[in-house]
């Protein structure tokens, strides 16, 4: 097992503050917004009320992996953010298919940032740095938020622990980061936040998956993500998506694998006498479960079986776990 850092430890039990403003952000609005955004994504934005929200994906007409998004109902308009690796292919994929004079977009990655604040004291936390209360914040769904001066608050399940996003104008970002130092929010890196996102299994875009990859194969269906709905109308890419789940299968799916020894990206996995059995993407030291990756597996290769993992100067064993890790 790797010690765990104070930075981790207060992740678990207390709370820690990451700049997550690096993310894409743009806001849709205008009478056709709801219905352009459902004929994008994977999930059902009919469904949203002001306050909620949901993860989902954009694909390409194959049903493969564009972006990952989260999408926030506000009052007036819609906010979806992705990934850094993704926001290039997303928003090309708006610029082809999004009319600006039906549902018109705007970029504001630039006027807002995004501070996220996770830990088992994540709510109390925020909740007395920006003068709110606490309550509120705790009773809110996943992907639920509240607006709150100039911007909003949104409880987000992305890193498997307890988490709210900050989404706030930039000017004031830097006095919110300070307030929930005052507060007893720690610094987390984005090392550090890369443990716990492998720790709950969720895939990163252009690591663990992208515009080569099924939606099914990334595990979006996976109840814990949700972020495929299949009672919903048509979208781009829905022709795949329904084939695969309805009448067919993914030859492998993204899993978990606790490891004996720190694999690389990229390795591959053997099961038995068959040496393509897998391939390992992310990657981490976990000080919970030691070395962990995420790793596409063949479907038929049941959790819990031993497999062994090599690349060039190394190999090590190690065995299938479902996700998150737990």
């Amino acid at each position: 097992m790797t010690p765990p850092s104070d930075a981790y430890r207060a992740a678990r039990e207390a709370a820690v503050l990451i700049d997550r403003s690096d993310r894409i952000r743009i806001e849709f609005s205008g009478a056709k917004a709801v219905e352009t955004l459902n004929g994008l994504f994977t999930n059902d934005v009919t469904k949203l009320m002001p306050g909620s929200g949901q993860y989902a994906a954009a694909l390409t007409n194959k049903g493969k992996v564009i972006a990952d998004v989260r999408v926030f109902a506000l009052a007036d308009r819609y906010l979806v953010d992705t990934s850094a690796a993704a926001g290039p292919g997303f928003s090309a994929m708006i610029k082809k298919y999004v009319n600006p004079r039906l549902a018109s977009y705007r970029d504001v990655s630039a006027e807002f940032g995004t501070i996220g604040v996770f830990g088992a004291e994540a709510a109390r936390v925020l909740a007395a740095a920006g003068g709110a209360d606490g309550a509120q914040l705790r009773a809110l769904a996943p992907y639920g938020h509240m607006v709150h001066k100039g911007g909003f608050w949104a409880r987000v399940p992305d890193l498997g622990v307890d988490g709210f996003d900050v989404f706030a104008p930039t000017a004031v970002l830097a006095d919110m980061r300070n307030a929930l130092e005052r507060s007893g929010a720690t610094a987390l890196d984005a090392a550090g936040a890369d443990v716990l996102r492998v720790e709950a299994g969720r895939p990163l875009w252009g690591t663990d998956m992208d515009e080569n990859t099924l939606a099914q194969e990334a595990a979006l269906d996976r109840p814990d993500l949700a972020a495929i709905s299949f009672d919903k109308g048509c979208y781009t890419g829905q022709e795949t998506v329904a084939r695969v789940h309805f009448r067919g299968h993914v030859n492998r799916t993204l899993r978990g694998l606790t490891c004996e020894a720190a694999p690389r990206s990229g390795a591959r996995v053997a099961h038995g006498e068959n040496l393509d059995a897998g391939l390992v993407r992310s990657t981490a030291l976990s000080p919970r479960f030691g070395a962990i990756a995420l790793a596409y597996v063949r479907r038929e290769i049941e959790d819990g079986a031993h497999v062994a993992i090599s690349w060039d100067g190394g190999e090590t064993a190690a065995v299938v776990a479902p996700l998150p890790f737990a």
